[in-house]
């Protein structure tokens, strides 16, 4: 379910709604139709914006090729095809959820908006990776101090690849919150950060049509 190349990297290695800020919304571009845009906000099912309107809270403010510019909670930005952003909203917020509904992407993939640690991230939801799996550079990106963690050799198709296990305090998507979740990160650098068993594992999965959900267990 995952990017060939993000999957490799695992090979030898024994994450919308509101992803940890105040009223901040998740919003994925999954196609257009002319000067309309087919947009997914909090996990939705696809609605076609015009340019002007708002669905969800968040105003379409323009469309040109394959990105948007949309605006909520008075905060402005532009998305790509298939590339979920969280806008709006800034301080914390409760995480009591137990359910998560993920939408498909165009390109069959199931992306959200999420957080490690508090810090806001993209993941690509990977049923065949043992862990969160992310590049060193996420993983400095988001502070978590990844050289504390345990020394691991990852065997990939470009040869033999340093990598440390962690231990995330926290992985979160939408208002669903899990704690203490098994983590590597690789020197190498990964189009996405894969949400991994360790995580995936916590929940009961289905497929429901185009969409993925999760129920918590425990």
């Amino acid at each position: 379910m995952a990017h060939p190349q993000a999957r490799a990297l695992l090979a030898a290695v024994v994450v919308s709604a509101a992803c940890g800020f105040a009223h901040a919304q998740s919003v994925m571009l999954t196609g257009t139709i002319g000067s309309r845009a087919i947009l997914i906000v909090d996990g939705s099912a696809p609605k076609t914006v015009a340019v002007g309107e708002t669905f969800q809270g968040v105003k379409l403010v323009g469309l040109q090729g394959d990105q948007a510019t949309v605006e909520s909670g008075g905060k402005r930005v532009s998305i790509r095809m298939d590339t979920p952003v969280s806008i709006g909203g800034g301080g914390g917020s409760g995480a009591g959820g137990t359910r998560i509904v993920l939408p498909v992407s165009s390109g069959g993939h199931f992306m959200t908006q999420g957080a490690i640690n508090g810090r806001a991230v993209s993941f690509m939801v990977d049923t065949g990776a043992t862990a969160v799996a992310m590049s060193e550079a996420d993983a400095q990106r988001i502070g978590l101090d990844y050289t504390k963690g345990q020394p691991v050799q990852m065997n990939t198709a470009n040869g033999t690849a340093r990598a440390y296990r962690v231990r995330l305090n926290s992985v979160r998507v939408g208002d669903v919150e899990v704690y203490d979740v098994d983590g590597v990160v690789s020197q190498l650098p990964m189009p996405y950060i894969l949400l991994g068993n360790s995580f995936i594992s916590r929940f009961s999965m289905r497929r429901d049509a185009d969409q993925m959900v999760l129920e918590k267990r425990y």
